[in-house]
């Protein structure tokens, strides 16, 4: 019996709500499995402890995260009670940075009972790469002087080590799936660093001659994400180019609310951590009716990480299957409730295992 050990952090809001309900989801795969057992470990770290403690999570909070395979994370934050660049940066960003996890990865996806606010969603299916260390979003740079003098300066760092280990993340990623890379620029206007990404991104490409690419400047691909979604497989990003298109992506999927995410660790000294990219919407807090979706889609691709592929399908066919025969929450347009929807969930999962 494979035992694997989980930090759960239910966060924030309806992250509280949500996250213990889809464990019985994983529990029920783990049955179903009869290998493997998850030994969850729960810390309830979020802005009410912050209020309580004065910090994000107990100083040896990291130390034992670093002792779990994988972090599941709820929802973090709530601006009413911790402004959001305390809560950001004394937990999210923290476990990022300090667990090395490098790269980010979001899938999207059309799914048959979703509106998509496009037209002609044409059964669209990528996945964008981020840069998740680096790049744009890095603390190089300052202020001085006042009023009109003000001068306000911000550094992108763009490595080779780093651009290149996303890159070739990126490619190694399209040769599971349909063979395409996509690489977002913007050479034409950053003089500097995105020539560069480019460089590298040519190098890494001739490594791998049977891979379709391609390269087009941010502005222009924003644009192809809402008029030829189904045209990408891979999309490979730098930190803040790669933020606003995962949010792209999941708003055409027709709702943020099943959008998942995962913060990768390439060098095994740490765990990876998989979050839903909805916030903590305090407006519903206590409801019953928050949409479980994003975290089970992250649940599946922490399985598929963790190496139970088998299983990460097969919770990902029944979460298709439940959200195509209607059974799903108010913000997709259908009556269930949150337990509604897991719970059928639960019951398709134990019908595909008879």
């Amino acid at each position: 019996m494979k035992k694997v050990k989980i930090s759960v952090i239910p966060g924030d809001g309806i992250g509280k709500e949500v996250v213990p309900e889809t464990l019985k989801v994983l529990d029920t795969l783990a049955e179903i499995h009869g290998g493997v057992t998850f030994q969850f470990e729960t810390h309830p770290w979020s802005c009410e402890y912050y209020l309580e403690h004065g910090i994000m999570m107990p100083t040896d909070g990291m130390a034992r995260l670093h002792q779990t395979d994988a972090i599941y994370l709820g929802a973090v934050g709530n601006p009413k009670l911790v402004p959001d660049h305390v809560s950001l940066w004394g937990l999210l960003i923290k476990i990022r940075r300090e667990c090395e996890q490098v790269i980010n990865i979001r899938p999207a996806q059309y799914i048959e009972g979703v509106t998509s606010p496009l037209a002609e969603p044409n059964n669209f299916d990528f996945i964008v790469v981020r840069e998740n260390s680096e790049g744009e979003y890095s603390e190089v740079g300052g202020r001085i002087h006042s009023g009109e003098d003000a001068i306000a300066i911000q550094n992108a760092v763009f490595t080779r080590k780093a651009t290149e280990r996303t890159i070739r993340y990126a490619f190694e990623l399209a040769q599971k799936r349909r063979g395409r890379v996509t690489s977002a620029t913007k050479s034409n206007g950053i003089v500097h660093s995105m020539p560069f990404w480019d460089e590298v991104f040519q190098e890494v490409a001739n490594i791998y001659p049977e891979i379709e690419t391609e390269s087009n400047h941010i502005d222009a691909l924003a644009a192809f994400f809402v008029s030829k979604p189904q045209h990408f497989d891979v999309v490979v990003a730098s930190n803040l180019f790669g933020d606003i298109l995962t949010d792209l992506g999941a708003s055409i999927m027709g709702s943020i609310g099943i959008a998942p995410a995962a913060n990768i660790n390439l060098n095994g000294n740490y765990p990876s951590m998989f979050e839903p990219v909805h916030g903590s919407a305090p407006d519903i807090i206590g409801k019953g009716i928050a949409n479980p979706i994003g975290q089970l889609w992250t649940a599946k691709i922490m399985l598929d990480h963790l190496g139970f592929e088998e299983l990460g399908s097969m919770l990902f066919r029944a979460i298709k299957e439940t959200i195509g025969e209607g059974i799903k929450t108010r913000d997709l347009g259908g009556s269930a409730n949150m337990k509604e929807v897991i719970d059928h969930i639960i019951g398709k999962l134990r019908l595909y295992s008879k």
